[in-house]
C-alpha cells in the first residue's frame, strides 16, 4: 500500500539501477518521474508509464523542467563518470543538482557508493569514519559532504557496494585471468534485487534522514565468489592468488535497525 503522503517519486537518472528502482514503483502504484540525458530513451520510460522528462546538467547548471523537481522524493541516481575531468566535476554536478531540488523535493535521497570507505583491513559501518583511497571514493564523499551542507536536518544516503544483477554478470569480471591478486580478500557486493528492494523499502518506512550501507551480509572470499559465478554462466576459470593483502567488510546497522530489510539474493 502506497503511502498517500509520499506517493511521487522522482527519480534524476533512470539508468541501470533508476529504472528498475521506478518499474518496481510503477508496480506499487506509485507516481514516478523519471529523467534521461538522452532524447531517444524518452519513449522507453514513457512505455514503461513513467512520467518522461529530459534533464541535462553541467558543473554550472542544470537544464530541466522545474516540474521534474516536484516530487514527495527526490533519488539521485547518478554515478560518477570514469573519465578523470568529469568524474572531478561530480560534487559540482550535485552541487547544482541539489540546489535544483531544494523547496521543491520534499526528500531527497542521494544514492552513494561504499568506495568512501578505503580497504583498511577491517569492517565498517554507517558509524565509521569514511577515508576514501581511490579517485571515484574521493568525489562521492565530497558530494555527500555537499548534501549535507544544503539538507543538515533532511539528509538520506545510501551507500551502494558492487552492484550485480541483470546486464552485470561478475562471472565476467575475472573470467579467464591468472594470478588475480587478493583471492582471499571478501567481496563486498549487492544484487540489484536487492538494490531495489532497500530503497522501496525507505519510502515505506519514511525512514529518512540517514545514511544506509547497503550490501549483502554474505562476504564470501574473491577467489570462491568469482571462480564459481564463472563456472555457473560457463566461462573460463580464473585462477587466483591465494592471499589476503587489502580489504575490507562493509555490514550495516541501519538497514536492519531502521528498515528492517531481509536480502531476498544471497551471495
Amino acid at each position: 500500500m502506497v503511502n498517500i503522503k509520499n506517493n511521487t517519486i522522482s527519480i534524476l537518472g533512470c539508468g541501470w539501477f533508476g529504472l528498475a528502482l521506478a518499474k518496481k514503483l510503477i508496480g506499487l502504484n506509485y507516481s514516478v518521474k523519471g529523467s534521461t540525458t538522452s532524447q531517444e530513451k524518452l519513449a522507453i520510460l514513457q512505455a514503461e508509464n513513467i512520467q518522461p522528462f529530459l534533464v541535462n546538467f553541467t558543473a554550472e547548471a542544470i537544464l530541466a523542467d522545474s516540474a521534474f523537481f516536484g516530487a514527495d522524493t527526490l533519488f539521485i541516481c547518478i554515478p560518477p563518470k570514469r573519465n578523470s575531468t568529469e568524474l572531478l566535476d561530480y560534487p559540482k554536478k550535485i552541487n547544482s543538482i541539489l540546489a535544483a531540488a531544494k523547496d521543491k523535493s520534499k526528500h531527497v535521497v542521494l544514492i552513494s557508493s561504499t568506495s568512501v570507505y578505503a580497504d583498511e583491513n577491517k569492517t565498517v559501518n554507517e558509524t565509521s569514519e569514511a577515508h576514501p583511497d581511490t579517485d571515484s571514493g574521493r568525489v562521492v564523499l565530497a558530494a555527500e559532504m555537499l548534501f549535507k551542507e544544503l539538507f543538515p536536518e533532511n539528509c538520506t544516503v545510501i551507500r551502494f557496494a558492487g552492484l550485480i544483477g541483470p546486464d552485470r554478470n561478475p562471472g565476467r569480471f575475472f573470467a579467464g585471468k591468472n594470478n588475480v591478486p587478493n583471492g582471499l580478500a571478501p567481496v563486498n557486493l549487492i544484487h540489484q534485487t536487492d538494490a531495489v528492494g532497500i530503497a522501496v523499502k525507505l519510502l515505506e518506512k519514511q525512514a529518512f534522514g540517514r545514511t544506509y550501507n547497503a550490501c549483502s551480509p554474505n562476504h564470501p572470499a574473491k577467489m570462491e565468489f568469482y571462480s564459481a559465478a564463472a563456472k555457473t554462466t560457463g566461462l573460463a576459470a580464473p585462477y587466483f592468488i591465494a592471499e589476503k593483502k587489502n580489504w575490507k567488510i562493509v555490514e550495516s546497522v541501519n538497514v536492519p535497525e531502521f528498515l528492517g530489510y531481509k536480502f531476498e539474493v544471497g551471495i
